[in-house]
């Protein structure tokens, strides 16, 4: 991004000289204000949630695919991920469980979802099941 907004910013004076210089960094000082923002009101909602809390853990596991940033995947869920790896080390892997006890643990590789796995927990026999009409 930093050499794409210098090509921007020279296009721009090679253009339309001083003025253009002005309009090109008027534009990405716009640019970067707006993700500023985007980014603090996505942290400020995971903020007032508990960390690695999901309303449904099947809808995000639904929800999610490749590729996708990590602030896209806190702006779904509205939670801070609770972190599974160890601190500054590739892969980062992160889980959200839902109030069932279904999980879904996602893989970051520089920052970008590389995979995930959904677990439901299983019925057990102390658990009753649908009652008969």
């Amino acid at each position: 991004m930093p050499l794409v907004g210098a090509v921007l910013v020279v296009a721009s004076y090679r253009a339309y000289g001083w003025m253009g210089v002005a309009a090109a960094a008027g534009f990405l000082v716009m640019w970067l204000l707006l993700h500023f923002t985007r980014l603090m009101a996505v942290l400020r909602k995971a903020a007032d949630s508990p960390i690695g809390h999901v309303g449904s853990a099947v809808m995000l596991n639904a929800r999610l695919r490749a590729g996708v940033t990590l602030m896209h995947v806190i702006a779904m869920t509205r939670a801070l991920g609770a972190l599974q790896s160890r601190e500054n080390e590739q892969p980062e892997v992160y889980r959200w469980t839902d109030a069932g006890g279904s999980h879904v643990t996602c893989e970051f590789l520089h920052g970008r979802l590389t995979r995930w796995t959904l677990v439901r927990p299983s019925p057990t026999e102390s658990q009753p099941g649908p009652e008969a009409p």
